[in-house]
C-alpha cells in the first residue's frame, strides 16, 4: 500500500505545501502568503486550514494508503523530540512555542483531524529532502548548505539529521570566517552569513564597481541603477565575462569554500549540497568553492571531496518535510 503525506515549509513570506506520495513525490502543491500579522496562534490556525483543505483533496485522489503524518519545516531553532520552535526569524510575536502540540490540537478541533505531526528545522528538512529525494541520495554523509538571503546549512550523517543536543547543528552561516572583520550578523563579527548573504554580495558589488566604475558592464542589466543590484544581475554579467562579477563571484566561492574546509577538517564531511536562490550562479560558486575548499585542507582529506548543486530547487523543504514521517 503507498504510503503519503502532507509536507510543509513554513516561511517568513509564504507556506508552501504539498501532497507528497514516499514513491511518486509531490502529488499537488500549494503557497499562500504566510499571515504573519497574526502571531503564533494565526499562523497555526492557517497552517491547521491548509493541512485540512489537502488532505480533503488527498482523501478524494489518492488511489489508496492513508496519510502518514504532517511534516512541518520551520526556520529558528526546532527541537524535534519536543516539537518547541524557539525564536523563528521573520515571524511576529513568536519567541518559544510548542509548536507540533499546537498544532495538533488545532487540527482536531479545528478540521476534526487527528494525526500525528513531525517538525524540524527547514534547512534540516531541505538537506533531508535532498538526502531522500535529490542530489544527496548517493551521499551517506554530507552538509547542504543554503544560500539565499542568508545562509543556512543540515547536516546528515549515515542518512539521518544530525540536529545536535539543542537542534542547532548545521548553522554554518554563524560560522566565523574573520573575527576581526567589519561585517557583522546578529551581532557576530565576521560570520558567514555577514560575508556571503544576498544583502553583502550585493554591497561588496557595489563597492568593487565604485572603486572601478568604468571596468564592469553589469549596469546594463539593472538599467545602471545600482539601487537594484542583485546577485542575478551579476550572474548574467559573470556569464558575459564582465571581470567585477567574476570577481564578487570568485570571492563568494572562496568564503564558502573555507567555511566547508572547516567542516570537513572538524566533521570528515567530504560532500556537499549547495542549493538556495542564489546558488543559481552555479560553477561560478562551486569552481572557486571547491579549489579553495582543497587549498584548506590536507592532501589526506582530498580523497572523495565534492560539491554538487542541489535537485529538489525551493521544494527541497516540502520533500524533506514529507519524508520525517516515513520513518
Amino acid at each position: 500500500m503507498s504510503r503519503w503525506a502532507i509536507g510543509i515549509d513554513l516561511g517568513g513570506t509564504a507556506i508552501k505545501a504539498a501532497i507528497v506520495g514516499e514513491k511518486s513525490g509531490i502529488v499537488y502543491d500549494r503557497s499562500v502568503p504566510t499571515d504573519t500579522a497574526s502571531g503564533p496562534a494565526g499562523i497555526i490556525a492557517q497552517l491547521a486550514g491548509i493541512i485540512g483543505d489537502l488532505h480533503r483533496f488527498a482523501s478524494l485522489t489518492m488511489d489508496s494508503g492513508k496519510c502518514s503524518g504532517i511534516g512541518l519545516g520551520a526556520p529558528g531553532a526546532v527541537n524535534a523530540e519536543t516539537g518547541t520552535l524557539s525564536y523563528p526569524p521573520n515571524l511576529q510575536g513568536w519567541s518559544i512555542v510548542p509548536l507540533r502540540d499546537e498544532l495538533q490540537q488545532c487540527l482536531i478541533q479545528q478540521e476534526n483531524l487527528s494525526i500525528p505531526v513531525y517538525i524540524d528545522n527547514d534547512a534540516n528538512a531541505a538537506a533531508f529532502g535532498e538526502a531522500v529525494y535529490g542530489a544527496g541520495s548517493e551521499f551517506r554523509d554530507f552538509l547542504m548548505v543554503t544560500l539565499g538571503t542568508g545562509v543556512g546549512g543540515g547536516i546528515i550523517l549515515n542518512r539521518k539529521v544530525f540536529r545536535g543536543i539543542n537542534g542547532t547543528a548545521g548553522e554554518v552561516g554563524f560560522m566565523i570566517i574573520d573575527f576581526e572583520g567589519p561585517t557583522i550578523h546578529a551581532g557576530i563579527q565576521g560570520t558567514i552569513e555577514s560575508l556571503i548573504g544576498k544583502k553583502a554580495i550585493v554591497a561588496l558589488a557595489r563597492r568593487m564597481i565604485q572603486a572601478n566604475p568604468s571596468g564592469s558592464t553589469v549596469g546594463k542589466f539593472c538599467d545602471n541603477d545600482y539601487t537594484k543590484l542583485s546577485p542575478r544581475h551579476l550572474e548574467h554579467a559573470a556569464k558575459e565575462g564582465d571581470p567585477v562579477s567574476l570577481e564578487v563571484w570568485n570571492r563568494v566561492g572562496s568564503i564558502l569554500g573555507i567555511g566547508l574546509a572547516n567542516v570537513a577538517t572538524l566533521m570528515d564531511i567530504r560532500k556537499f549540497v549547495v542549493g538556495g536562490g542564489i546558488s543559481a550562479a552555479g560553477n561560478l560558486i562551486i569552481v572557486p568553492a571547491l579549489d579553495q575548499l582543497r587549498r584548506s585542507t590536507l592532501p589526506s582529506m582530498h580523497d572523495g571531496l565534492s560539491i554538487v548543486p542541489a535537485l529538489l530547487g525551493n521544494k527541497a523543504g516540502i520533500y524533506g518535510a514529507a519524508a520525517l514521517c516515513f520513518g
